[in-house]
């Protein structure tokens, strides 16, 4: 308990400190967001040129407690190598659109591609020497379904729907920063009672790498994640999933995330077959704004219904630990 409390206040001290800093070096380098015009009509005109790769804060945060605290585990390795491939893609991502002066940056194939590719290598290392068995557990039955070499395929789909799903989500000052620390908080959870130490210390680490990074990413955002946090965090969430074997569970603890990806499916289905649009903009998020309510609004309902659904998540499991 208390290498997670210190790994938590030490990731939050972390980026509160050099948060300013890191600001600074960011505008001075004019490292600006590139909104995409797609996008509600106010983003363009208030948040562009706002700095981004603010995710490299939130990752020094959490790297930091984790080289200090831990064991050096394979399955809290496997959680920081994922997080740090991802983050890496994104900050390809998100170089690209800088240097381009664009929102879109490497190419959607590229990108599956790579995520594919450490997918499958993050997931050997999980099977072969962290004791990952290739099974998805069914929550509250006891039941577990061997799916053989299909699960590194079932691994990409939580790696990339993630990842991909945090992205959605960081639309809006704060929203998926304050997201993905109630995940994460239900994932400390999970690692405290499972005694797995390691994970306990880059979850909590999270939780506090994020909480420290609202200071400047709440409404109105001094700093932006960008790609390179988004995919980051989202390739945390989705390995601790994966070692945690959590993997059904995670469309409960993450709800807010699944949310915001179904939304966009839905809405492209929904054009592309009727050419009628079910929601006004998405991700839904965006939704809610064209209804006129305010961001902060949004985003502490947002942060309710997630915070909800993670105690939820988090219950399941403790009552499926006893089966």
């Amino acid at each position: 308990m208390f290498r997670l409390l210190a790994a938590g206040l030490a990731a939050m001290l972390i980026t509160l400190f050099l948060g300013p800093k890191f600001i600074g070096f960011l505008k001075k380098n004019e490292f600006g967001q590139e909104i995409r015009e797609e996008g509600p009509q106010q983003h363009i005109e208030t948040k562009k040129g706002i700095p981004t790769l603010g995710g490299l804060l939130i990752l020094t945060g959490m790297l930091v407690p984790f080289l200090i605290l831990s064991e050096r585990s394979v399955a809290g390795l496997v959680v920081m190598a994922t997080a740090l491939g991802m983050a890496a893609i994104g900050f390809a991502d998100d170089l690209a659109k800088i240097r381009m002066k664009r929102s879109l940056g490497l190419r959607a194939r590229g990108k599956l591609g790579l995520q594919l590719g450490l997918s499958v290598v993050v997931g050997l290392i999980a099977v072969r020497y962290g004791g990952i068995d290739e099974t998805i557990r069914l929550p509250m039955s006891g039941y577990a379904i061997d799916v053989g070499i299909a699960y590194y395929f079932i691994i990409f789909l939580v790696v990339a729907g993630t990842s991909n799903a945090v992205n959605f989500t960081d639309g809006l000052d704060g929203l998926a920063a304050g997201a993905v620390a109630i995940t994460m908080l239900t994932y400390t959870g999970i690692a405290f009672i499972t005694n797995q130490a390691d994970l306990g210390i880059i979850a909590a680490g999270i939780v506090g790498a994020c909480v420290g990074f609202l200071w400047f990413n709440s409404f109105p955002a001094e700093v932006f994640m960008g790609d390179t946090g988004s995919l980051g965090l989202g390739g945390a969430i989705a390995a601790m999933a994966v070692v945690t074997k959590t993997e059904i569970l995670l469309l409960v603890i993450g709800a807010i995330f699944v949310a915001e990806t179904v939304s966009v499916i839905i809405q492209v289905l929904s054009y592309r077959s009727f050419g009628k649009r079910v929601f006004l903009m998405t991700p839904i998020h965006h939704h809610f704004e064209l209804m006129e309510w305010s961001e902060t609004k949004i985003i502490m309902r947002f942060w309710i219904v997630g915070g909800i659904f993670a105690a939820t998540g988090f219950t399941i499991f403790y009552l499926s630990m006893g089966r």
